[in-house]
């Protein structure tokens, strides 16, 4: 019988690509089921957490929608995520960054790390 860490080992293997930062500006292709078919729906927004590790990670992702702010986490190796681009990185001081949540406008940009 296959131990838990050997289960872990096998979920996350090839998916080794998927590295998300606390402060990343992410594009997540989500996998969208609507009866017989499939579409791929593009969330864009800033990663503002991290929780759990290994096969179980997840991130949360919030993104302003006419002027609605919308957040959803996503786990990190589902098999509905069909692509994960970083588009940009930040600086960022804290592992959890709800303090966006209250603050619109110029108020909630991050500096911005250029490479």
């Amino acid at each position: 019988m296959p131990s838990m860490t050997e289960i872990n080992n096998e979920i996350t293997s090839g998916l080794e690509s998927r590295t998300v930062n606390i402060g990343d500006t992410v594009r997540v292709h989500v996998r969208i089921q609507e009866g017989a078919k499939t579409r791929v729906q593009v969330f864009e927004g800033t990663c503002i957490a991290k929780k759990h590790t290994g096969p179980a990670e997840t991130f949360t992702v919030r993104k302003m929608s006419f002027g609605i702010g919308v957040e959803r986490v996503f786990p990190l190796y589902s098999p509905n995520i069909a692509e994960l681009e970083i588009k940009s990185k930040h600086r960022v001081r804290r592992a959890k960054l709800y303090y966006l949540r209250e603050r619109t406008g110029k108020r909630a940009r991050l500096q911005e790390i250029r490479q």
